[in-house]
């Protein structure tokens, strides 16, 4: 279990390009899979999650090839994949387990799925739940609720059905699941979840009618290979764009971010909080709004964040919990009990971390709120295994009195494998 310490910086400059955008990658993998012909990926991310989703599809027989550039599947049609000849193991894969269970329910052979310790211990009763409402044959540990999955495929239905909160990996699942279904398949939300899904969906060939609220599969048509470029995973882009905001005289530009505004969250967040950011050449990318995205210092402040924008930056809240440790008055944080089932609690992680940086802050149920300091302390800090966490620590070190050491950081590699040493470039060390 690697450490790792960051010293504080004078400034952030220069310009950067992020990992591909891990959401995109993952399903270009799984819809060229099950696609004819020969799908091409450019920009994938080679992080471990997304790694998780190619070696779980080459063993179910999809000739997948990487020269280092672009990636090329070999698909085998929506009913070509051959049962598994082991357990899939999912690694730390949330994307990874949920979405390929819906998947495998349309399937008509045996398969289970697993994956770490930290996975293992995430909720799947959310897509077991749906999924054998539309004839899959699904057990689990804990009645279904946790990994590893045994999975019967195969006799789907259409169903109907309303979303408890709103994901993507809930969406998806059922998505995948009723591409195999006799009918048509609605899934609503409580609020649209990002829609990776629906445009890929689209662009490989699916039936598929949009709503205000959800979005309608049809069962049992063929989907066709497609040439994919992905563009900068604006997850990863949250780390340096909130570093650029607290660091001193600082400006940075991000090129090539996917700018889908059902993820564009946190850019509305920190607009709100005061922070200088502009989106540069805005344009499309394989069906995709992408932009470059220029940061500079700003004096940001405390703001309440609640309601539709929460599932809009889900996954950025570690990095809004430190801008929120650097601006002046209270960060309240509300509707976002989904942060307790992440990788980790990052609710009650982010709050002790945060406290151990001098930083008062008090945990809600679905929530928090952070009165942020003129400076955050140094000290040693724990990830808990989860990437986002280790990351936006990373980027609290660089405005701490003193040098901070974030402990477990291999889990960085799920997402952003080369996190350090664009943060050691930008900062000049």
């Amino acid at each position: 279990m690697k450490s790792i310490t960051v010293q504080p910086a004078t400034s952030l400059k220069g310009e950067l390009a992020v990992p591909g955008d891990k959401s995109i990658s993952h399903r270009s993998i799984m819809l060229g899979a099950i696609a004819n012909g020969i799908t091409t990926v450019r920009g994938f991310l080679r992080g471990e999650d997304n790694m998780s989703t190619m070696h779980a599809f080459r063993a179910m027989g999809v000739n997948i090839e990487d020269d280092g550039e672009t990636i090329s599947i070999h698909g085998r049609g929506l009913h070509g994949l051959q049962e598994p000849g082991d357990v899939l193991d999912c690694g730390n894969s949330g994307t990874t387990i949920r979405l390929i269970t819906g998947l495998l329910s349309g399937q008509s052979f045996f398969s289970v799925v697993t994956g770490d310790q930290y996975l293992r211990k995430r909720p799947m009763k959310r897509v077991v739940e749906p999924l054998t409402r539309m004839g899959a044959r699904i057990l689990g540990r804990n009645q279904g609720s946790l990994a590893p999955l045994a999975i019967n495929g195969g006799g789907l239905a259409g169903i109907e059905y309303s979303t408890p909160v709103s994901s993507a990996q809930i969406k998806s699942s059922i998505m995948l699941a009723g591409l195999y279904a006799e009918g048509e398949t609605t899934v609503h939300e409580p609020s649209l979840s990002r829609d990776h899904s629906e445009r890929m969906f689209s662009q490989f060939g699916a039936s598929l009618a949009l709503s205000e609220d959800g979005v309608t599969v049809r069962g049992g048509f063929e989907l066709n290979a497609q040439e994919i470029s992905v563009p900068g995973d604006i997850s990863s882009a949250a780390f340096f764009i909130v570093a650029a905001l607290i660091t001193p005289d600082s400006e940075i530009l991000i090129r090539n971010v996917g700018v889908n505004p059902t993820r564009t969250g946190v850019i509305d967040i920190l607009k709100a909080m005061g922070g200088d950011i502009e989106l540069l050449d805005q344009r499309q990318l394989s069906g995709e709004p992408v932009a470059d995205i220029l940061v500079r210092t700003s004096r940001l402040k405390g703001i309440k964040i609640s309601g539709s924008v929460v599932p809009r930056a889900i996954d950025e809240f570690p990095a809004v919990c430190v801008a929120a440790a650097c601006a002046e008055g209270v960060t309240s944080v509300r509707d976002a009990k989904e942060l307790r089932v992440k990788e980790t609690d990052r609710i009650t992680a982010m709050a002790g971390n945060l406290r151990t940086l001098g930083v008062t802050v008090i945990e809600t149920e679905d929530g928090m709120d952070i009165t942020g300091v003129e400076r955050l302390s140094g000290g040693n800090v724990e990830s808990f295994g989860d990437h986002r966490i280790a990351m936006s620590l990373s980027v609290a070190a660089l405005v701490a009195a003193g040098d901070i050491t974030i402990r477990d950081i291999d889990c960085v590699a799920t997402s952003f494998p080369n996190f350090f040493q664009l943060l050691e470039k930008v900062a000049g060390k």
